[in-house]
């Protein structure tokens, strides 16, 4: 890499193909998994759980019923990195921002349960994308209206 430190504050993010982190995927295939059974097993053994998680990952899951602490079988710790100035240096400090407190199950049932959109919005959304991809778009409705 030519120049690093002279290319290391460039702001990659408006870039096409600049990676971006797949929180829905982390949501389905690592949180819900861990709190279905590690969590499942503290929850029968009636002892409490702790999940930290990055403030922008936490903001993409639904919205957590929050009770009081005493009631709380499960507290979400959500952190974010911050940037402070160290003796006179900026760096990234991971900060925590808040505590949520939850019961198990349903947080556990919001985290687990899709909230679809319209059928017949989303039908019209790849018909869209269909039609983008021919040269010459149909003139029939063909996910529309299949029989």
């Amino acid at each position: 890499m030519i120049d690093p430190k002279g290319r290391g504050q460039l702001d990659w993010s408006n870039q096409p193909n600049f990676p971006r982190p797949d929180y829905l995927s982390s949501s389905r295939k690592r949180l819900v998994p861990q709190l279905l059974f590690k969590g499942g097993i503290l929850n029968s053994w009636r002892k409490k759980s702790a999940v930290a998680l990055n403030k922008s990952f936490f903001d993409t899951l639904p919205r957590l019923t929050k009770v009081p602490k005493s009631r709380a079988d499960i507290v979400w710790l959500i952190y974010d990195l911050q940037l402070t100035t160290v003796e006179g240096q900026q760096r990234y400090k991971l900060t925590k921002i808040d505590e949520v407190y939850t019961e198990f199950a349903p947080a556990l049932l919001s985290i687990t349960t899709p909230i679809p959109g319209k059928m017949n919005d989303f039908v019209k959304l790849l018909q869209e994308r269909l039609d983008e991809q021919l040269e010459t778009p149909p003139t029939n409705n063909t996910i529309e209206k299949p029989f």
